[in-house]
């Protein structure tokens, strides 16, 4: 009688005292997702809903915040009408800046940096929280797109993409000591890291952006790639403008950004605009 008294207050104890060290490891961070959007009124509602999902399954202390960079749609309206979403004006158009301009107000340590036509996949949050609780050496975590409206062909190329992006990131940080790898639009970086790197780089448009940070943040902390991160995005850019030629130039951008400090590419055309 004794000894079963004694496994049920064992196993009792060791319930409570997991149940309050997973709780302090999701709570003890907050966490503030920035999402960009420019003429994204049919997308945003997506990502958010996704957002909320995430947030359902995994509680925390978090906080989303909308940037709406100069929209000539219903953009800014749509985001308004959600009472847990903050909406943040960003009126010169520009990725960047958009991100810069949602750091600004963000108040978490951790900053999630997703983009408005992308939807978080299932555990993403857990992974995230999880990732930057067990290493507070971390500066920076990212993962893969999946893009979920490219066919079936065309999503094995961008998977060797980012194979041959991860062997790349591995020689880059390992060897070559020359910076790492981030995917703009799913990566999360800790705040005081990004402050102590310099922040955003608010001349850059688009190309090179994530390398950019990625590149700076390397040297005052760890920046980690993993494919347990995946994100859903849409594939419109590189269904637009050729898979083939948007990963050249994606890395060639990368390359570049990585040895001269700024991208090969400095315009871009907009997709968004009336898509």
């Amino acid at each position: 009688m004794k000894l079963r008294s004694f496994i049920y207050w064992s196993a009792q104890t060791l319930f409570v005292r997991s149940f309050h060290f997973v709780y302090h490891l999701f709570t003890r961070m907050r966490i503030s997702f920035v999402i960009p959007a420019y003429n994204e009124e049919r997308r945003l509602p997506i990502c958010l809903a996704a957002v909320e999902r995430e947030l359902s399954r995994t509680p925390c202390d978090a906080e989303v915040i909308v940037v709406n960079n100069a929209s000539t749609d219903r953009t800014s309206e749509v985001a308004r009408t959600y009472s847990w979403v903050r909406v943040v004006d960003e009126p010169r158009k520009g990725l960047v800046r958009a991100r810069h301009a949602g750091l600004m107000a963000a108040t978490g340590e951790l900053i999630a940096n997703i983009d408005a036509d992308t939807m978080l996949t299932e555990g993403w949050l857990g992974t995230v929280l999880a990732e930057f609780s067990k290493d507070e050496d971390l500066a920076a975590l990212s993962g893969p797109f999946i893009y979920y409206d490219l066919p079936a062909f065309h999503r094995g190329l961008t998977r060797l993409f980012y194979v041959a992006g991860y062997l790349s990131h591995l020689m880059n940080q390992h060897i070559l000591r020359v910076g790492a790898m981030l995917q703009g639009g799913n990566f999360i970086v800790r705040r005081t890291h990004l402050e102590q790197a310099g922040g955003f780089d608010t001349s850059i448009e688009f190309y090179g952006e994530d390398t950019d940070v990625a590149r700076r943040i390397s040297k005052v902390g760890k920046v980690k790639w993993t494919f347990r991160l995946p994100m859903y995005a849409s594939g419109r850019r590189l269904a637009s403008e050729g898979i083939i030629t948007m990963g050249l130039r994606y890395a060639g951008n990368y390359f570049h950004t990585l040895v001269r400090g700024k991208p090969l590419t400095e315009t871009y055309t907009d997709i968004r605009d009336g898509v």
